[in-house]
Parts: structure tokens; C-alpha cells; sequence
């Protein structure tokens, strides 16, 4: 059966055009502009755009575990999380799981394969609005990253690793003052944390030293795509580069963006970075790098709707960035990088993941979203 959507504003690779779609056993069959051949869905001129794909959110933990010292239901915290993500037009999303625990307490650790378990379970019992696969943030200063992680691949898929070190000083927390400012946000006091943080300082450079080979050998031996995170110098980005790192996410510095980019590696940042006008870390501006060139992904991080909202406001926010190629950094651009080559884009013979968007006062409001061509928010 053949459904159509008419009337509509397509947002296609390289061009917006006023017209039609068809869908036909849940890919896209055909495109055209102007009137469709036929009656069908009247989108009365919203925009129609790819389903988006988040790479790197941290949402789900925040669903698991609401407040301090407070867990909810596994299952209950999936579902929720999940009809967020597709409610702000997610149709893919690798849900980013902690892996290792930290040393003042922080962080998943065993609790890691209960949300984990919840996940496969709303997935095998047909539960899922959105298509959730796995990244797993790898705590690189952590005494159990790597047996954790190897626990983990005996029992589910990992789509992607990313290469985290939060030790104070250095990388996102070059400036110790912003990490005790987040680091302060679990209700922990500043006292107990600066009275860890040499010994973090210290154990972290010694365990990231046996960590990150291992983790690089073991996501190279299962064709798992490698990400680096907040590379803050030419030489962060030179060790990702020499360990096959294919996704620089988040980097610190326009000068390791820029060598990023230049060593073919794929640089991704957050887009509330990019609507809020500047990193909360002080890093560098999302802007600013989009303005040059040095943008390619965005993703989403701590806030799901602003995957969208940052789609539609980088033609603004970095003039000479037209729609079609803001679209592709939430769509196109991470489906490559991960090797999903049946989605991100309207085009035919892909799958029909598709969002019906309004834009109301330069706000994009999710109005429809189809997976696959079925309906799901």
C-alpha cells in the first residue's frame, strides 16, 4: 500500500522544494514537486524532513536516576526516555551508558546491565517509538572500564565507543573552577570534592594509560567505531588519529577541531552549545566552528529537542549554511559516520523515517513522526 504526503516542504539533500512524497512498505518510492499524483496526507506546507539521529545523549540516566540516590523503574525510565526521543523527532538514537565507575562514586558501575537489560527488553518485546542502539561513554580513569566493557559485549551489541577522560585540569576541565562547579551539582560538597581531586588528578593519568590502548585494540578486534571526546590539543587529536578514532566529539578548542578536521576526522558539538550562544564549560562556541567549516554532527547531549531546534537555527547562526546542509548534520551526516547507509535523507529507496515540522516564532515544533512509515509520535 502506497501512502502519500502532499502539500508539503521538503527538505531534501540539496535543495527545499514545495511537493510530494510517497511511501510504499516503508521506504520512500518517490519524490516529486507540485501537486501529487494522487490524494494523500496534507501537510498544509509544514516542513518535512529525515527522522533525526542522536549519536551521543545522556538523557536516559537522567530518566534512571532522577534525583540523587534515587533510581526509578528501569523499564518505566526507557519508556519515558524514549517517547521524549521520538517526541522531539529522534527516529535513531545511540543511547549513551556509562561505563566504569568513577572513584568518588559517580556513574552507573553495576547498574550499567540493568538499564542495559531494560533497553533489550522494551526492544525484543516491540515496545520502542524510536530504533535505540549503544554507545558506550568509556570512562578511561576508571579501575573497571575495561572489564566492564567486556562484560558488556558478551551480552549486547555496542554500535559505538567513545574515549572519555574527566580527570580535573585538563580537557573539558582544563579550568578547575568549572568542574567544581559541575561536579557539585549531585548535592556533593565542594569540600569533599577538592579533597579528591589530587587523587583523581594522580590515579587518572596511570589508569588512562592502560585503558585507552585496551579499549582501542578491543572496539578495533569487533569493528566498533571509535569516538574521542573533548580533544582539547593538536596532540589529543594526533593520538585519535594514529587509534582510528572515526568521530571527534565535542572538542574544547578551535585548534583541535581544526586538526580534527583536517586528519578526516568526522567533529561533532552540541547543539545547545550552539542555541545557547557558548559552551557551559567556556569551551569553544558551536558557532563559531560552524562558521568556519569545522562542524559536521550535531548532537543533542543533555537536551533532546534541541537536535532540531539547532538544525533550523544554524542557517542563522553560521550564514552560508543553507537548510539542506544544516539538516545533514542531524541526519545525514551522523547516519555516515556510523555506517547507517538506509537512512538519513529524503531520497528513495531509503527507509521512511520522516518528521512533520512547524515553525512557530523561529521555534521548529515536532507536529508528526513516522519510522520506518509507520506512525510513532
Amino acid at each position: 500500500m502506497t501512502e502519500i504526503f502532499e502539500n508539503a516542504t521538503l527538505v531534501l539533500p540539496d535543495r527545499v522544494q514545495h511537493g510530494w512524497l510517497a511511501v510504499e512498505d516503508g521506504r520512500i518510492a518517490a519524490i516529486g514537486e507540485g501537486r501529487a499524483p494522487e490524494r494523500g496526507l496534507d501537510l498544509a506546507g509544514d516542513h518535512l524532513i529525515p527522522g533525526l539521529i542522536e549519536l551521543h545523549t545522556d538523557h536516559l540516566e537522567s530518566h534512571y536516576a532522577p534525583r540523587p540516590g534515587v533510581r526509578w523503574h528501569p523499564l518505566g525510565a526507557v519508556l519515558a526516555y524514549d517517547a521524549q526521543i521520538a517526541a522531539s523527532g529522534i527516529t535513531t538514537v545511540f543511547d549513551s551508558l556509562r561505563a566504569g565507575s568513577d572513584p568518588d562514586g559517580s556513574g552507573l558501575g553495576p547498574e550499567l546491565m540493568q538499564l542495559a537489560g531494560a533497553v533489550a527488553a522494551a526492544r525484543e518485546a516491540g515496545l520502542f517509538r524510536a530504533e535505540h542502539l549503544t554507545h558506550l561513554r568509556c570512562e578511561l580513569p576508571s579501575l573497571d572500564v575495561v572489564d566492564t566493557v567486556r562484560a558488556f559485549a558478551e551480552r549486547y551489541s555496542i554500535g559505538l565507543i567513545s574515549l572519555m577522560d574527566h580527570t580535573p585540569g585538563q580537557r573539558q576541565f582544563r579550568d578547575i573552577a568549572k568542574y567544581y562547579q559541575y561536579a557539585t551539582r549531585g548535592g556533593r560538597s565542594l569540600e569533599a570534592i577538592q579533597a579528591g581531586t589530587e587523587r583523581k588528578i594522580r590515579e587518572g593519568r596511570a589508569l588512562e594509560a592502560a585503558n585507552r590502548p585496551a579499549l582501542v585494540a578491543f572496539a578495533q578486534n569487533r569493528g566498533i567505531a571509535l569516538a574521542s571526546h573533548d580533544d582539547t590539543t593538536p596532540d589529543d587529536v594526533a593520538m585519535a588519529r594514529r587509534e582510528g578514532v572515526a568521530l571527534a566529539e565535542f572538542p574544547t578548542t578551535h585548534a583541535a577541531a581544526s586538526c580534527a578536521k583536517e586528519a578526516g576526522i568526522t567533529v561533532m558539538m552540541g547543539a545547545p552549545n550552539l542555541i545557547r550562544g557558548g559552551s557551559h564549560s567556556g569551551n569553544v562556541a558551536a558557532a563559531a566552528l560552524a562558521q568556519e567549516g569545522l562542524l559536521d554532527i550535531l548532537s543533542s547531549d543533555y537536551v533532546p529537542a534541541s537536535l532540531l531546534m539547532g538544525a533550523f537555527a544554524l542557517p542563522r547562526l553560521a550564514p552560508g549554511i543553507a537548510l539542506p546542509a544544516a539538516m545533514a548534520t542531524v541526519t545525514r551526516n551522523p547516519a555516515r559516520a556510523t555506517g547507517l547507509t538506509d537512512r538519513g535523507a529524503l531520497e528513495p529507496g531509503l527507509r521512511a523515517d520522516l518528521v512533520r515540522v512547524r515553525v512557530a516564532q523561529d521555534v521548529p515544533v515536532v507536529r508528526q513522526v513516522w519510522r520506518g512509515g509507520e506512525r510513532v509520535a
